[in-house]
């Protein structure tokens, strides 16, 4: 899709993060002496599998204006992930104005969340629509990349109890997820970033897997690929809440959690999007080809 330019000096915020990381990961592959890639990190004491990868690191704190202007002197394209959290929308605010007060980035890639323009939205969507509306305003070109939720959250938030007890216990109803592969999402903002923005600008992609699947779909490709059975179970909010209480979780977490799987359990996460293909030339990753690669993390 287009030829690629001279990418310039890049710096991934969130970049110990599932998909700050695969960037990190994918921009260091190529032998390109042209690009220089910064990854900020909240701590470099922290940051250990980022090391090794053809990155400089910064340590950067979204709270402090000195740390920011630091992490972002020098800077042509800046790749966008905060923590989501409460106070999301100052933090990246803090992010946009430096990359306005430095007057070199010349393009902002935000990874935003399928459904952040969906009006009124839950809590999730709104804040990252706020934070796209505050890129918008700032004159730096951007794209935004919204993905659905991620494969990798079976190993990272349900890997426990798929492992230990064969389940998935989720409040999720029978809703249809087109779940995306992180390493999906990260290629296409490798290939974003090391492209002229021009063909991108202004642009906002909805990043999906290849199919929409219920909770019970995926607890049977899992079972198929594992070999053991794995059961779904659809549990309420409630239930779900204490779950993720007893996991040490604070209520304004839980409460987007339960929001995020209200809105699969309607079926509104069932959208598929051909941008990955549209984008890096090839399919989206199939959530059976996921478990398969990932088996170790399920045993």
């Amino acid at each position: 899709m287009g030829s690629e330019s001279n990418q310039g000096n890049i710096l991934i915020t969130g970049a110990t993060g599932n998909v700050g990381f695969e960037i990190v990961k994918q921009l260091s592959a190529p032998a390109d002496r042209n690009t220089r890639l910064r990854a900020a990190v909240r701590s470099i004491n922290n940051a250990s599998k980022v090391i090794g990868q053809r990155a400089e690191l910064v340590e950067m704190d979204y709270s402090k204006a000195e740390s920011i202007s630091k992490a972002i002197n020098g800077i042509d394209k800046l790749f966008l992930l905060t923590p989501f959290e409460p106070n999301m929308v100052e933090l990246s605010s803090n992010l946009i104005s430096e990359a306005e007060k430095a007057g070199t980035v010349k393009h902002i890639v935000k990874q935003s969340v399928m459904g952040a323009d969906a009006e009124p939205g839950i809590i999730a969507s709104r804040l990252h629509r706020q934070v796209e509306k505050i890129i918008e305003k700032s004159g730096i070109p951007f794209t935004f990349l919204r993905p659905n939720f991620f494969m990798q959250n079976f190993i990272n938030f349900l890997g426990n109890t798929i492992r230990n007890q064969n389940a998935l216990y989720l409040p999720a109803g029978e809703g249809k997820v087109s779940f995306v592969d992180v390493r999906d999402i990260a290629a296409v903002a490798t290939k974003i970033l090391g492209q002229d923005y021009e063909q991108h600008k202004g642009k906002s992609y909805d990043i999906t897997g290849p199919e929409a699947l219920s909770y019970g779909d995926a607890a049977l490709i899992l079972s198929n690929e594992l070999g053991k059975k794995i059961t779904y179970v659809n549990i309420s909010d409630e239930d779900a809440r204490n779950g993720m209480r007893s996991m040490g979780l604070d209520k304004w977490f839980i409460d987007c959690m339960i929001e995020l799987y209200d809105v699969s359990r309607k079926g509104y996460a069932s959208d598929i999007s051909s941008a990955v293909e549209d984008i890096i030339g090839r399919k989206s990753t199939s959530f059976s080809h996921f478990v398969k690669e990932s088996i170790a993390s399920f045993r």
